[in-house]
């Protein structure tokens, strides 16, 4: 039994590394396209201006689930 738990702590604590790991890559995915939209944003602002069409670029942050912070409840 005390083998089986062991096992199983090791088996948690990599988990937990590889969740952080992805956590992090994940921040680092959302603030790239955070840029590029804004860059986008603002090369259509320019390109719109000059016509004076509206802006429609949808917010992709409403569906975003990074903002949420998930690792409160994954640690024990």
């Amino acid at each position: 039994m005390e083998r089986l738990n062991s096992k199983l702590y090791l088996q948690n604590c990599y988990i937990m590394k590889e969740n952080e790991r992805l956590r992090k890559k994940a921040q680092l995915l959302n603030q790239e396209n955070q840029a590029l939209l804004s860059e986008l944003k603002q090369k259509l602002a320019k390109g719109n201006s000059k016509a004076n069409a509206p802006n429609n670029i949808p917010d992709l942050n409403l569906c975003s689930s990074s903002n949420t912070n998930p690792s409160n409840s994954s640690k024990p």
